[in-house]
C-alpha cells in the first residue's frame, strides 16, 4: 500500500466552515478545460434538475447556461454539464442551479478556457498541482487502529495556491472491503470521499483531470481479474470529468489533453493489468493496443513537454513491490525502447 499523505480527521468549526446547502451533496467541480468549452459537474443529495449559468468575468452582462441535468439515484445523482458557448483564453464567473434555485457559495466558482497561444504568442504559464493517495476516514469501515487518512486541510493549502489544474494521480479514493461487491457501495465510497467539506472550495475553481490505481479500481493490488472493474470504470466516469475514457473504443480510463505547451497522456495501468502472480500468460500492465497507441501518440506529439500519467514506478529498475520492473518487466523494456528508438524526446523540438 503507498505512503499516505493525508492524515487527521477534521473538526466540526472546518465543516461548518465549508457547509452547504441541503441539495447539494459535493462539488460544483471544474473538469478538463479547451478553446471551445469547459466540463462541469456536481452532485446532488436527490433526484433534481441542474444547470450552470456562466459569464466571462470581463464583461459579466451577457449571461450563458449549460445544458440541463436531471440527476439520478442510480447514477450516484451526478450531472456532467457543458459550458460551450465560450471563447479562447477567457475567464468565467459560473453559478449553481439546482431545481432552478441558485446555490450559494462560499468560495470562488470559476473556470477558464485555454489560450489559443500556437502561431501568435509564446505559450502561457500555468501552475499544475499534483496528488494522490486520498484517504479520506470513515470510522465503521476502516481497519482498526490508527486511522489511515486525516489532515484534509491539505485541500485548502493546495487551493490558496491557485493551481490552473490538479492530475490526480490514482487512489483517489479508497474503496474498502465493504464496498468492492456490490455497484452501490463503489458508488457510495465515491460519494463519501468527493463530499469531504475541505475538498469543495478546490473542486469550484481548478481544473481536475484523474487517472486510477489500484484502490479506487477495486481490492488492493487488484488487475484486470477483478470481476466487478465495469462498476470501477462506470464509477470512475460518473465522478471524474476528462475529456474522454478509453483508447479507440475500447474500456478504460486512458486519455490524452493539452494544456499550453505540455501533452499530457493519462494512462490505465489496472483494466488490462495481467495477475501479478500467473506464469502461463503474456505479462502486460497497459496492454498492447494502450501501449501501441501510447508509443504512436508520443511519436506524433508537437509538444515541447511531453507528461505521462500512470499509478505507479515506471523508470525505478529496482524490482520491489509490484512497479513495471517487478512484474512487467518485459513491457517496460519495450516501452522504453521504443522511446529510445522512436528518438520521442528529439522528435519535439522538429514542427514541420
Amino acid at each position: 500500500m503507498k505512503k499516505h499523505l493525508l492524515t487527521l480527521a477534521a473538526g466540526l468549526a472546518i465543516c461548518h466552515l465549508f457547509a452547504q446547502a441541503p441539495q447539494l451533496k459535493s462539488g460544483p467541480m471544474v473538469g478538463y478545460s479547451d478553446m471551445r468549452e469547459v466540463a462541469l459537474w456536481v452532485q446532488t443529495t436527490e433526484t433534481a434538475n441542474v444547470q450552470i449559468a456562466y459569464w466571462d468575468l470581463a464583461n459579466p452582462r451577457d449571461t450563458f447556461l449549460t445544458n440541463r441535468v436531471r440527476t439520478q439515484t442510480n447514477y450516484a445523482c451526478t450531472a456532467h454539464m457543458i459550458a460551450e458557448q465560450v471563447t479562447p483564453g477567457k475567464k468565467y464567473g459560473y453559478r449553481l442551479y439546482i431545481d432552478n434555485q441558485p446555490i450559494a457559495l462560499s468560495y470562488p466558482a470559476e473556470f477558464q478556457t485555454q489560450v489559443l497561444w500556437q502561431w501568435r504568442t509564446d505559450p502561457p504559464p500555468f501552475k499544475m498541482a499534483l496528488g494522490s493517495c486520498a484517504f479520506i476516514n470513515e470510522d465503521p469501515y476502516d481497519r482498526p487502529g490508527t486511522p489511515y487518512g486525516g489532515e484534509y486541510h491539505i485541500f485548502q493549502s493546495i487551493h490558496s495556491l491557485k493551481p490552473d489544474m490538479m492530475l490526480w494521480l490514482g487512489d483517489n479514493t479508497y474503496l474498502r472491503e465493504v464496498d468492492w461487491n456490490s455497484r452501490s457501495g463503489i458508488l457510495r465510497r465515491n460519494t463519501h470521499t468527493r463530499s469531504l467539506p475541505e475538498l469543495q472550495p478546490l473542486l469550484a475553481s481548478t481544473h481536475h483531470y484523474a487517472i486510477w490505481d489500484d484502490h479506487d479500481f477495486g481490492p488492493d493490488n487488484s488487475d484486470r481479474s477483478f470481476v466487478h472493474k465495469n462498476w470501477a470504470l462506470e464509477a470512475f466516469k460518473l465522478f471524474w470529468a476528462n475529456p474522454s475514457y478509453g483508447i479507440d473504443g475500447m474500456p478504460g480510463t486512458a486519455s490524452q489533453f493539452q494544456w499550453a505547451d505540455v501533452d499530457f497522456f493519462l494512462l490505465d495501468n489496472r483494466y488490462y493489468r495481467s495477475p501479478d502472480n500467473r506464469k502461463t500468460t503474456e505479462a502486460t500492465m497497459l496492454g498492447k493496443e494502450q501501449l501501441e497507441w501510447l508509443i504512436d501518440a508520443l511519436t506524433y506529439s508537437r509538444a515541447a513537454f511531453k507528461i505521462i500519467a500512470i499509478g505507479g514506478q515506471v523508470l525505478n529498475p529496482a524490482a520491489v513491490f509490484e512497479n513495471y520492473a517487478s512484474r512487467h518487466a518485459a513491457e517496460r523494456e519495450y516501452l522504453l525502447k521504443r522511446i529510445e528508438e522512436e528518438d520521442i524526446k528529439k522528435r519535439h523540438f522538429c514542427d514541420g
